[in-house]
């Protein structure tokens, strides 16, 4: 009986991890892309910054908006004592009208400023001729102020009247619209040009002094406000640059993210995987020593040939050879996952110690290897899982006794920190390991130079669980070695994990 398979179910898994992996790298693209156009982007150019200093011309328009008038009304008031009510209510009512154009501007840029492309100052460009329009014609209106007259006034009153009021006029001008440019020679180029013309018709000393002086002003003042200019842009660019700098910091930050959780899931896959895989080979592989055991020792009667009993020998310690490698994998791929749960009680370390001393103590004489064993006394116990304790000082011994030539020496210490600690330290005087290679011996499956030259090759597993292992216990793990002089390797277990002895005492 045949199962009919969906078109879905029928897709190469392979096609369907590929679609899901461009699927996650579009999202993350989009995320950076949108984040960019946010932040940083176009932000230096000229046309930004001169939108954005236009944007804040605007708002010192608005903001003055309640002021601008006062000096009006109050020339308008000087101006009636010197010609009457009827002129000074007339260039009143027509420069306030002509200020209300300018607010009237500035209020109506708001709503652009807000609706930019990239979120901030985004104005059209004829705007900035509509508010030079705007100061020109405040500008013709103080202009006419300068060329009117006064018979019945006394000498150069009038004119001290007019001389204060536009110099004023003109440093306010300055003062509002710095981050325009032109608007001062602009708008008051009448007036320059006005008070040239008479200078070169009157013969009048102090008359000409005093046109003279604001002729000067206006050209002087009109350097003030690109001063100020230079500072606002300066300043703009400074925030722009800044914003840059955070749009790229969130871009990374964006890429390191998506960066972390790729590898988070690639490692749970692989977790998973050899935790899957391994299952699945121990179960006919304890079968396979099973039953090599029991043909070994001929439990169903005798096997015929005495070469049988040798092959069954190696297929027995090959299988063993694979299981404890398997264990390893389990192991370390069950402490990768976060699924490596910890027996704790109170372990002696030194006692451990001298356990797995004798465990390898075989194999170290088939060597020639001397092992010696120095422990401080009266150690307190330590809070750990006895079990990992021992595949962390077992691992660390097997792996000495490996590598180290025959009629070497394997010392094991185990004692205080100097923060109150505890450690297991197994030194060598063994091939050792090059400096540029300790990072590989230490990551998973990696192996040596001196390990792959020699005939006890490893799994390339017992130093990653090592250093798993003392991880879970709060503790650090260190490995030194020198080229052929040997190699030392430290477990250490903080001050936390060490057991208080309390002092003893009698109840009354």
């Amino acid at each position: 009986m045949s199962l009919a398979l969906s078109p879905l179910d029928q897709r190469p898994r392979g096609e369907q991890a590929g679609r899901a992996q461009r699927a996650r790298k579009a999202g993350a693209s989009g995320t950076v892309r949108s984040i960019r156009e946010k932040l940083g982007k176009g932000r230096r150019g000229p046309s930004f910054i001169e939108r954005e200093l236009l944007a804040q011309h605007a708002a010192q328009i608005r903001a003055a908006s309640i002021l601008l008038p006062a000096p009006v009304i109050l020339a308008g008031f000087g101006l009636s004592i010197f010609t009457g009510p009827t002129t000074a209510t007339i260039w009143t009512g027509v420069t306030l009208l002509a200020y209300l154009l300018l607010v009237v501007i500035g209020r109506g840029t708001r709503g652009e400023r807000e609706s930019g492309p990239d979120g901030t100052a985004s104005i059209r460009p004829i705007s900035a001729r509509t508010f030079i329009l705007g100061h020109f014609l405040v500008g013709l209106c103080w202009s006419y102020l300068a060329f009117l007259g006064c018979d019945a006034c006394a000498p150069m009153r009038f004119e001290i009247f007019q001389f204060s009021v536009l110099v004023l006029v003109i440093a306010m001008t300055a003062m509002v619209s710095s981050t325009l440019r032109f608007v001062v020679p602009i708008a008051f180029a009448p007036l320059v040009v006005g008070l040239a013309v008479e200078l070169a018709m009157s013969p009048d000393p102090i008359g000409t002094a005093t046109k003279s002086v604001v002729i000067g002003a206006v050209p002087f003042f009109a350097f003030v406000a690109e001063t100020l200019r230079r500072g606002a842009v300066a300043q703009v660019r400074h925030q722009a640059e800044k914003d840059e700098l955070i749009g790229e910091l969130e871009r990374s930050r964006v890429l390191s993210d998506e960066a972390r959780r790729r590898a988070e899931d690639a490692n749970r896959a692989k977790s998973q995987f050899l935790a899957t895989m391994s299952h699945e080979l121990r179960t006919p592989l304890n079968a396979i020593l099973g039953f090599s055991e029991m043909m070994q020792n001929e439990v169903f009667g005798p096997l015929g040939s005495p070469n049988y009993k040798d092959y069954l020998g190696d297929i027995h310690f090959s299988g063993k050879h694979l299981l404890g490698v398997i264990n390893e994998i389990l192991d370390l791929s069950r402490v990768e996952a976060g699924q490596y749960a910890l027996n704790e009680e109170a372990v002696d370390l030194a006692y451990v110690a001298r356990e797995c001393m004798s465990t390898v103590r075989l194999r170290a004489e088939t060597k020639r290897i001397s092992l010696l064993l120095e422990a401080e006394d009266q150690l307190p116990l330590l809070w750990g899982d006895e079990r990992a304790l021992r595949q962390i000082v077992l691992n660390l011994l097997s792996n000495a006794v490996k590598f180290t030539q025959p009629n070497g020496e394997v010392v094991i210490r185990v004692g205080w920190t100097a923060g109150g600690g505890q450690y297991v330290c197994i030194s060598d005087n063994g091939a050792g390991i090059p400096q540029d290679e300790i990072p590989t011996v230490l990551a998973s499956f990696g192996q040596g130079s001196n390990a792959i030259k020699s005939a006890e090759q490893g799994t390339g597993l017992g130093l990653p669980i090592v250093q798993a292992l003392v991880k879970l216990h709060d503790g650090q793990f260190e490995l030194t070695s020198r080229l052929g002089r040997g190699t030392q390797a430290i477990a250490i277990f903080p001050h936390s994990r060490v057991l208080e002895v309390l002092p003893s005492f009698e109840l009354a």
